[in-house]
């Protein structure tokens, strides 16, 4: 399971965003915009995107 899905599931489970993006290190912003695109796109927007304009 990689580190996103980890994130979400804990995330699902009901724990805190604050708490887990201080846990793996992201900001509050990140972790927002992460569960954004979960909802979004589902587990296939948990891969590395290209950042190739």
């Amino acid at each position: 399971m990689t580190e996103r899905m980890k994130f979400m599931a804990r995330l699902s489970d009901g724990e805190r965003m604050t708490d887990l993006c201080k846990e793996f290190g992201i900001s509050r912003q990140a972790g927002y915009k992460l569960r954004a695109r979960y909802e979004r796109d589902g587990a296939c927007a948990m891969r590395d995107a290209s950042r190739r304009p």
